[in-house]
């Protein structure tokens, strides 16, 4: 007999939950909301609930009910503004993560989950559920999860893909969500300086180009130089799909005729910006949602000739160390797929990976410099000097591959803001960074 998955209300969902127990809110735009509420409501009844997800992009009712985390623990793999809040708080554990590796986290190392609960489209003609763009490590969670709940919502797209339908014997229960708009990414605008460093990259890339972006304002200024290059065939094969990305796939350039991998598919594991993006995306047969051990091992990245992967980070030491997701001791956001991304471009035949930043930020009214001599104390390093390529400021790009630790700091002292460059001159010569007599 084939099993038929029940039609409860959130309450009803949320009575499923017991104290001490571990929950699972998936990722970014596959989170629940009409649940979380419900469990929120029970927080009286409830304690040492654990509850992971990655990526929160609306207010969690766990979270905003419970200022001391006597009923519920947030547990996430990736910050956002919001989990960063909390997080500075003391009411969110980071879990480190490269993101590709995710899917085997759950299946290899990770106890069984209790309950899940991820928002998905309606039921299909033919009784599954679509995940939507938040294909990411979704399934393994399903997978590992005693009772699997979902939560559908009509204004979830539905994203073509390998493993991306949620089949009627795999879900326990359904709470029916309505169909509230889901929460949007205003594209970043690019300035002065990022279109400056966003120029240096796109004259490198060459037709036939697979692409990987991250989220910023610079990748951003990358793919609207890229419209006007009068580039061909470009591809994708990318962990986050953007704006950025709509319109090069609109104007035609990206094809993706000459992948290796997917040749004729625009690639990615998630999807997170406006809702032009959304429907883009819903029932595209152009595009496919992969799980991100798909998308972002380098063993998979290297498989498509000259993949170029652009990233931002937002401190570089002179030894070609950079931190990308604290600031000191601070968490910021993650180690996402920003080194698998790295390593796989290398591995790529004419690979190409950039690391982008601007050269200073502004702090308590003063201007400082992002690159430094040593990382600020208690920094977490998210692409080792061994790995890196290219690094990129408005003031220029330096390939630090084969480059002795003299060579690579007069490199990226010569990419820091002009005001800075004798003072880090001085520290790497007194550090023994660049020995005595060298020019």
């Amino acid at each position: 007999m084939v099993k038929v998955p029940k039609h409860v209300s959130a309450e009803q969902a949320a009575e499923l939950v017991r104290s001490d127990s571990w929950i699972d809110y998936g990722f970014c735009l596959g989170q629940p909301d009409l649940f979380d509420k419900a469990l929120a409501a029970r927080r009286g009844g409830l304690r040492d609930v654990r509850i992971r997800a990655g990526v929160t992009v609306s207010p969690r009712a766990v979270l905003e009910s419970d200022p001391k985390g006597e009923a519920f623990h947030w547990y996430n793999w990736h910050f956002s503004g919001y989990d960063r809040k909390f997080h500075d708080l003391g009411r969110c554990n980071y879990i480190p993560m490269n993101f590709g590796e995710a899917p085997d986290y759950y299946r290899r190392f990770l106890d069984p989950i209790d309950l899940v609960c991820l928002k998905t489209a309606p039921m299909n003609e033919d009784g599954s559920f679509n995940m939507g763009p938040s294909s990411s490590y979704q399934r393994a969670i399903v997978e590992r999860a005693r009772i699997v709940v979902v939560e559908t919502c009509a204004s979830v797209p539905r994203a073509l893909g390998p493993g991306n339908d949620l089949a009627p014997h795999e879900v326990d229960f359904v709470i029916d969500g309505g169909s509230n708009p889901l929460p949007q990414l205003p594209c970043s605008v690019s300035g002065e300086v990022e279109n400056r460093i966003a120029a240096l990259i796109a004259e490198r890339i060459e037709d036939g180009a697979c692409l990987q972006v991250g989220i910023g304002a610079l990748p951003n200024a990358v793919c609207s130089l890229l419209k006007h290059a009068n580039l061909r065939d470009l591809g994708i094969q990318t962990e986050m799909l953007v704006d950025g990305m709509v319109d090069l796939i609109e104007a035609g350039i990206v094809t993706n005729a000459r992948k290796t991998l997917d040749p004729g598919y625009t690639v990615y594991s998630f999807a997170l910006g406006s809702e032009r993006l959304y429907r883009m995306i819903d029932g595209n047969p152009g595009l496919k949602a992969y799980s991100v051990d798909y998308t972002n091992l380098p063993s998979q990245i290297e498989q498509n000739d000259k993949v170029v992967s652009v990233n931002n980070t937002t401190e570089i030491d002179l030894q070609g160390q950079a931190s990308s997701e604290s600031s000191g001791p601070r968490h910021i956001s993650g180690t996402g797929g920003q080194l698998q991304f790295v390593r796989g471009a290398y591995a790529s035949k004419g690979g190409q990976s950039f690391l982008c930043l601007t050269s200073t930020y502004q702090k308590d009214g003063q201007r400082k410099s992002r690159i430094v001599s040593q990382l600020t104390p208690g920094s977490i390093v998210t692409t080792p000097r061994t790995d890196m390529m290219f690094v990129v400021t408005e003031w220029g790009m330096a390939n630090l591959k084969g480059k002795s630790v003299a060579e690579r700091a007069k490199a990226l002292i010569s990419l820091a803001h002009p005001d800075f460059r004798e003072e880090l001159e001085r520290e790497a010569r007194s550090g023994n960074m660049i020995p005595c007599g060298y020019r």
